[in-house]
């Protein structure tokens, strides 16, 4: 091919292995000889990469083979090491690297690879330098290079072009469609580490029967009894005990780019995970067995003294822990006997704010879980429960109990001018309440009853406790309504009140809010993007940052969190129904009203208004999660209209991209296969279909799950404000707990939420869960960010979304300087940031990553 002798001169980047990977690490002395973040035992040295150890070769987009296949170059290897690259990042190696070229072979369009040494390491660029009459080409990859012995055809890269399948260069196509092929696999097999495979399958790996029959959990998904979304398959053998329940294992397959492996900070939190799992809760709870410290707190200030004392722990316990990263870096001890836990933003300021009516009602509206509020529509609320089954559910609560609230309006007069407000855990939890009341729980289904005032604040009415009859769920429930009070032990039967809505907003928040509607219901698409659209498709650039580690959270949370026996298990309400419940709520999702001008429509909160920014007219003007989430979708729509605008001129084109149609088949008919025959799915055959569709899932990605995800900890650090256990009922008049609530009112509070070894549980996952990586990019920014696409007009198109979102994160700021807008800020003075677009690293409640990565 050389006939002139003319040279193409790249840099490619890349970085060696680093085995800092959930996946390889199974026991702390793992993570301590690698260090965190530290390159380990370098196999392959520098140095290994030069001579004959990685092979490329180029493809042209422009001049095709005697088949129409674009002409594959010559063999090319890396030829020198780059010590002085100024763009480098950390831990990153640039090399040099001359291709022979003429004229006849075109413009290069992508590059073959092959790696003939034993380790893989991480593929992040190429960049062609002096093309003709082009200039400099840049390839982003992002991938990991395993042996070449491992692949059934050569990896393939292609340049940062961006091209609808019917505008796809002749001499590309081939490659194009080669490696989504790759990608989709045969469906067949137990997957292997270094796979890029994406599939399908139900979640049949929760359970363990093969450990006992406690162990054994229902598969979800695959039926109308518990429809669910689907998760990436990895085709490990069933259990010996149940052929339709895989088997598992520490080591779980995602392919293999999905995998955090490089990222410093999300593997440490990820790992963090893993290590309270299984190590830190064995250790703990050895403390408990021992009863070196017992399992209850008996007041408030013991509460209180986990951050500012800590709890004492056994010499033996604390050498065999703190040698944890995860101890060290998050839980912290003294170099002693204690482990102590960051202070709760909630108990900052104020150690007793959190008992208030006004904090309790502010927290349903800028709290961790601020979209189940709905205003009401009819009194008394009704259940949607089949009366057939259940019986008559519609509420006790009365008129003569609330309308003396109601600043001289009648329920009706108030319903009608949109005062009254419900939270309604009833039908969510009522159908588990006997099988849950078995056990060492003890819950009710709640309704709580709030009326907004003149200031802007909501105070609550009423709370509504049930429980099944019994004689039989077909007689309906037993209800008691119980109403505000402010001294005596009224006031503390008030508290616990409350406290049995907070568990069930607890549960309905990590079971729902959290994991079912932005983790699962979100993996299906990450799966049928890689599956189905190329990388040179615009909709799969679009939405690739949204996707980033979600796969890998998912796997690493039913490995460890939600899985049976897991951390949900162990410390929240519904225990072994957990994920039970979560199957039965997914019965009513609707992938539509996830957009949040819908969802707030549905619920009620906002009245559609064509002359309102986005849409819509709030009912509760100073609804801090509604405000802020509504200039947050505001800026992502019109971003991804401007971008979408660029590529699809009308309808028709939408309708003509062939890729576009087999990715919105897939996802409707497999990865959400249980609700395929919705009515209410968009048919994907317009421009605003394609926008809206892509504009809601960049928003449950990013700042739906952010909004329910980094306040966990700033709230729900502090248990007594946010308890995921109830143990007790509500006590009766004449009881010895009715007498413990006269004489010592914090014991039986204490008595009644979440114990000590729950709470230290708790608090140690929420924590990671709630802290932002050093590595993450957040809304308006992206890795490769001037270098994703080569189309300068949506490179453009995008600085402006950033800058949209930076001008955003000042609006917020001035609200939160409002006095007048009492429900940001609140008794606790804690100030709602949740929906500020940006974030430093760590425990920050702030910030909108781009997608679901922890």
């Amino acid at each position: 091919m050389n006939i002139f002798g003319a040279k193409i001169t790249g840099t490619v980047v890349l970085m060696q292995k680093n085995v800092l990977d959930v996946n390889s690490i199974t026991s702390p002395q793992g993570i301590l000889d690698t260090g965190l973040g530290g390159l380990t035992s370098l196999v392959d040295t520098l140095t290994s990469f030069l001579g004959f150890s990685v092979a490329f070769q180029l493809i042209s987009a422009t001049k095709p083979d005697s088949s129409g296949k674009g002409k594959v170059g010559n063999t090319a290897y890396l030829k020198g090491i780059i010590d002085n690259l100024p763009t480098l990042g950390d831990k990153q190696n640039a090399f040099k690297i001359e291709f022979d070229y003429d004229s006849n072979f075109g413009i290069p369009g992508a590059f073959y690879i092959k790696n003939y040494m034993s380790n893989e390491f991480l593929l992040l660029s190429l960049t062609l330098e002096g093309i003709p009459n082009v200039g400099t080409i840049h390839f982003v990859c992002n991938s990991w290079i395993y042996n070449a012995k491992n692949y059934q055809s050569d990896r393939i890269f292609f340049a940062n072009n961006t091209y609808l399948p019917s505008k796809t260069p002749g001499p590309l196509v081939y490659y194009r469609d080669l490696e989504l092929k790759n990608l989709r696999g045969n469906g067949t097999g137990e997957r292997k580490e270094w796979e890029r495979i994406y599939d399908y399958d139900v979640y049949n790996d929760l359970g363990d029967p093969d450990k006992g029959v406690q162990y054994a959990r229902p598969v979800l998904g695959g039926s109308s009894t518990y429809p669910y979304p689907r998760r990436g398959r990895t085709g490990r053998k069933p259990t010996k005990t149940d052929p339709n329940t895989e088997s598992r294992s520490d080591n779980f397959y995602i392919p293999r780019d999905e995998a955090f492996g490089h990222l410093k900070s999300s593997d440490f939190l990820a790992y963090g995970i893993k290590s309270i799992s299984q190590d830190v809760i064995p250790a703990l709870k050895s403390v408990f067995d021992i009863n070196f410290t017992p399992n209850e707190f008996d007041s408030f200030e013991e509460v209180h003294d986990l951050y500012e004392g800590g709890i004492k722990l056994p010499t033996d316990v604390i050498k065999q822990i703190t040698p944890l990263p995860v101890v060290n870096e998050l839980l912290r001890t003294d170099g002693e006997q204690f482990l102590k836990f960051p202070v709760p933003k909630v108990v900052q300021v104020s150690k007793s704010a959190w008992m208030t009516d006004v904090e309790f009602a502010r927290e349903i509206l800028a709290g961790v879980n601020p979209g189940l509020i709905r205003c009401l529509q009819e009194f008394p609320p009704k259940s949607k429960l089949d009366s057939g089954v259940y019986g008559d559910h519609t509420s006790t609560i009365t008129k003569e109990q609330i309308e003396p609230n109601l600043d001289g309006l009648t329920i009706d007069e108030a319903i009608q001018q949109k005062k009254v407000f419900i939270l309604d855990d009833h039908d969510a939890i009522f159908p588990y309440l006997r099988r849950i009341n078995s056990t060492n729980s003890k819950a009710y289904a709640t309704r709580t009853i709030l009326y907004l005032k003149s200031d802007g604040t909501l105070k609550p009415l009423a709370i509504e406790l049930s429980l099944p009859h019994p004689e039989g769920d077909q007689y309906g429930a037993i209800s008691k309504v119980y109403l505000p009070a402010i001294e005596g032990v009224q006031s503390y039967i008030w508290l616990l009140a409350k406290a049995y809505v907070i568990v069930n907003d607890s549960n309905i928040h990590q079971l729902i809010s959290h994991w079912l509607n932005t983790h699962a219901v979100v993996e299906p698409f990450v799966i049928a993007t890689n599956r189905q659209l190329s990388v040179l498709h615009p909709i799969y650039k679009l939405l690739f940052p949204h996707y980033r580690d979600t796969m890998n959270i998912n796997a690493l949370a039913r490995n460890q969190l939600i899985n049976a026996g897991g951390i949900i298990e162990q410390t929240f309400l519904p225990s072994k129904y957990a994920m039970e419940i979560s199957s039965v709520i997914y019965k009513d999702w609707v992938f539509t009203d996830q957009a949040l001008p819908s969802d707030l429509i549905k619920r009620g909160m906002a009245i559609a208004d064509a002359s309102s920014p986005n849409g819509v007219r709030l009912v509760i003007e100073d609804y801090p999660y509604a405000m802020d989430g509504l200039e947050i979708w505001g800026a992502i729509s019109t971003w991804v209209q401007d971008y979408v605008s660029l590529y699809y001129t009308s309808d028709d084109t939408v309708k003509g991209d062939l890729e576009l149609q087999q990715w919105w088949k897939e996802l409707v008919e497999v990865g959400h296969g249980d609700k395929k025959d919705e009515p209410w799915w968009p048919k994907m055959q317009t421009l605003q279909d394609l926008i809206q569709t892509c504009t809601t899932l960049i928003w449950t990605a990013s700042a739906l799950h952010a909004s329910v995800n980094f306040g966990q900890y700033p709230y729900g650090g502090f248990i007594l404000n946010r308890p995921t256990l109830s143990r007790r009922f509500m006590p009766e008049e004449g009881s010895p707990e009715y007498d413990e609530l006269v004489t010592n009112p914090e014991r039986a509070y204490l008595r009644t939420v979440t114990p000590k070894f729950q709470t230290l549980i708790d608090l140690s996952v929420i924590e990671i869960l709630s802290r932002h990586a050093s590595d993450e990019y957040y809304l308006g920014n992206r890795d490769s960010a001037e270098f994703w696409t080569s189309d300068v007009y949506a490179l453009e198109a995008f600085k402006k979304f950033g800058n949209k979102l930076a001008e955003i994160e000042g609006i917020l700021i001035q609200r939160n300087n409002d006095v007048s807008l009492r429900n940001r800020v609140g008794p606790v003075t804690m100030p709602y940031t949740l929906l500020y677009p940006t974030s430093e690293a760590g425990l920050t409640f702030r910030g909108i990553p781009n997608s679901i990565s922890i």
